[in-house]
């Protein structure tokens, strides 16, 4: 499922517009980014949460030429899945 999948399925479930369940689906995704931005965790019971993980600088290497390069200190989303959902997941029916 992509972004204009849950666009739609948001619209046909709740008999939304195109256009409000866009909205509501940017505003959501806006939300979840600016408390990533500011480095804070978003947890959703029985699905997962959401944390921003710091990776320090290291020395990598291009795979292709096999030259060594400096690889920046980053933050990268990460997502831990819930209890629930690995359950929903993992069962047979």
């Amino acid at each position: 499922m992509n972004k204009s999948d849950l666009i739609a399925a948001l619209a046909a479930k709740e008999n939304l517009t195109d256009k409000q369940a866009t909205e509501i689906i940017n505003l959501i995704f806006t939300g979840f980014t600016d408390v990533l931005k500011k480095a804070d965790r978003i947890e959703i019971r029985g699905f997962g949460s959401y944390s921003v993980r710091e990776y320090k600088a290291y020395t990598g290497r291009n795979p292709k030429t096999g030259e060594t390069t400096a690889v920046k200190p980053k933050k990268l989303p990460f997502f831990k899945v819930g209890k629930g959902l690995k359950e929903k997941v993992n069962s047979r029916s």
